[in-house]
């Protein structure tokens, strides 16, 4: 177990706050550097994002909410259990996290030049260490949970396409069995699977897609976005045919539908975002018949609105209130069961329809998510009512610490 920071540590850290708001994407950006320099490291990021930039940024703003927050750590922990899901999903494992302090504190003293004192120097990396630890007590948890349970695995498992479908022009889902024939683990609803990805020309990659299947069923699906210019959509849209094989960890993630709660719930969602949701409405619909749902979703037409005959037909028998906003259709065709709107989803209108006793999920770009989070935190709406999930890196500090 850490042992807790000492005051002076503590307080070097808290001074260096200043030159973390000012250099820490530099630091980041610097650390990365080196950190991808070692093979065995860099296979385990997410390289898109060093190349837009948004892995530098993301992890700046986790470094300055810890150096924020050394006083009152308690305040980290919705952040420490996200980033501990997310190292599971990757297999981060102990001996990887020696090469990130030697990257962190050679970055800090290459941006910092002469302001990085062999005390600041001393006092960050028992702050890292602090942190680490805590980090690889908690994935080994999570790692002997994922083992011990029926159907789950450790490490990476190989994973047969049983079929795949056009959800719309641009995203395609895929079915997936294990190639061993064994049982699944049960995820809960909304989490995540990563994948280790071998994209000729491109070497091996990492990424993470939500679940959109129901849990408990003989397979888990993905549904992928073709992103423009992305490396691994393109690949599973143009090239990932039923029979092939790719590697997959075991289910992760701390966005998942609360099944303890009575209370109603509304699914906010644009875009792609929808995927982990897709999940929840099957578990609800399942586990939970008498359970009030309202979905909301956005996207710019009908035709690019995945699921949607799904969710209509719900609405269709009175399972759940539906709303479809549709930004670039000016007439909008009536949906069965449904309610249609020309536009996006406004805050204006969430205000107008809130729900005060329930429970909003809401994933979409990042810009999306801070509208209506702001809108129901300005309706008084507690933390606890209020759950969203990050696609990408996160990169709103905000968002970032209070994500439920």
């Amino acid at each position: 177990m850490s042992q807790p920071l000492d005051e002076k540590t503590r307080a070097i850290i808290s001074a260096t706050v200043p030159a973390l708001k000012a250099h820490g994407t530099a630091i980041t950006t610097e650390m990365y550097k080196r950190l991808l320099s070692t093979p065995a490291i860099r296979d385990l990021f997410n390289l898109s994002h060093q190349q837009d930039g948004e892995q530098p940024k993301a992890l700046a703003l986790a470094v300055l909410c810890y150096a924020e927050h050394i006083n009152n750590l308690g305040a980290l922990g919705g952040m420490v259990e996200r980033i501990a899901e997310k190292h599971v999903g990757l297999n981060i494992l102990p001996e990887h996290y020696p090469y990130v302090a030697e990257a962190l504190l050679g970055a800090i003293g290459h941006v910092l030049g002469d302001a990085a004192t062999p005390e600041i120097a001393d006092a960050w990396g028992k702050a890292y260490w602090f942190l680490a630890d805590i980090l690889i007590g908690r994935e080994k948890q999570i790692y002997e949970e994922h083992e011990g349970a029926p159907g789950g695995w450790a490490g990476w498992r190989a994973f047969r396409v049983r079929s795949r479908r056009e959800e719309t022009s641009t995203i395609a889902s895929f079915e997936l069995v294990p190639v061993d024939g064994g049982t699944l683990f049960r995820h809960k609803a909304g989490q995540y699977l990563s994948f280790k990805l071998d994209v000729p020309g491109h070497d091996s990659q990492r990424r993470n897609y939500s679940i959109s299947s129901t849990p408990g069923v003989d397979h888990y699906r993905i549904s992928v976005r073709r992103q423009e210019g992305g490396v691994v959509s393109t690949w599973l849209h143009d090239t990932v045919q039923v029979g092939d094989v790719l590697q997959v960890a075991n289910p992760a993630g701390d966005f998942f539908l609360d099944e303890t709660s009575e209370s109603p719930v509304v699914f906010l969602t644009a875009g792609v975002g929808l995927t982990p949701v897709i999940s929840m409405l099957g578990d609800l619909v399942q586990a939970s018949p008498n359970r009030k749902i309202h979905y909301v979703y956005g996207s710019d037409t009908a035709a690019l609105a995945a699921f949607r005959a799904e969710v209509e037909e719900l609405a269709s028998r009175g399972v759940l209130a539906a709303d479809f906003f549709y930004a670039k259709e000016r007439a909008p065709a009536e949906s069965p069961g449904a309610n249609t709107h020309a536009g996006r989803v406004t805050t204006t209108w969430l205000r107008e329809n809130i729900d005060r006793s329930a429970t909003y999920y809401i994933c979409g770009p990042d810009s999306f998510m801070r509208d209506m989070v702001d809108a129901l935190r300005a309706e008084h709406l507690s933390a606890k009512q209020i759950r969203y999930e990050f696609f990408g890196s996160a990169a709103d500090p905000d968002l970032v610490l209070s994500a439920a």
